[in-house]
């Protein structure tokens, strides 16, 4: 397959970028720093652009068989639209190309819910904090790609991670419709469910959770990891 991914120059590109070529896979890598990308493979292509520029999209997106956006920023105050503005870029050229399967990384922070192991602190103080006002905007704009994803008549699925954390190895990752249940997902496990849904016609048009159930880490250590500034 030719696959093309959008945001392969962040921590979940990059993985994913590497398993889709162990897989086999013709990999078109598209980032707004080409020449920081650390991935080199006959079977890459490295398009340097901004999901912003429609044009810069539709030339990465031309002779594509699949689309995966591990498109990340990170929290602000103010008002964020890579998520939505690129993939209504993106939407549009696959439309022009005739281009059909599409998944999509977004939160679980979309929908925020008290989880039962977690107890008061996360559930009422910290949860609250992050998805209402430390990352507002970004779940705002999550909601709104989602939005417009699900508005097509295109072969998607929508990826909802729950905290992201690195593991060195994948994990036997647990995949369910809408939400599953886990506080947790690792960076390769993202990377191999997003390669999967690429491979096949699995959940198409509905939103999955996936988390990693083992090899977790504790909430303060994610929180002094990922919370400020690690996308």
């Amino acid at each position: 397959m030719r696959i093309v991914i959008f945001g392969a120059n962040g921590p979940t590109g990059r993985l994913l970028t590497g398993q889709a070529l162990e897989a086999g896979h013709d990999i078109v890598a598209f980032t707004r720093r080409p020449g920081d990308f650390p991935v080199t493979h006959d079977r890459l292509t490295t398009v340097g652009g901004d999901v912003y520029d429609p044009a810069a999209v539709d030339r990465a997106v031309a002779g594509a068989d699949a689309v995966l956006s591990a498109l990340g920023v990170p929290f602000s105050r103010k008002p964020i639209t890579t998520y939505s503005a690129g993939v209504a870029n993106i939407v549009a050229a696959m439309r022009r190309h005739e281009v059909r399967r599409i998944a999509v990384v977004s939160s679980s922070a979309v929908d925020p819910h008290p989880y039962a192991d977690a107890g008061f602190l996360f559930n009422r103080v910290l949860q609250p904090f992050i998805t209402g006002v430390l990352g507002k905007t970004l779940y705002q704009d999550m909601r709104a790609m989602e939005g417009l994803l699900t508005a097509t008549d295109l072969d998607w699925t929508i990826v909802r991670p729950s905290g992201l954390f690195d593991l060195p190895h994948r994990t036997d990752y647990t995949v369910a419709p809408q939400r599953a249940a886990g506080r947790f997902t690792s960076r390769t496990d993202l990377a191999a469910c997003l390669l999967s849904l690429a491979e096949s016609d699995r959940y198409l048009r509905t939103a999955v959770g996936v988390v990693t159930t083992t090899d977790n880490p504790g909430m303060l250590d994610l929180l002094r990891a990922e919370a400020f500034g690690k996308s």
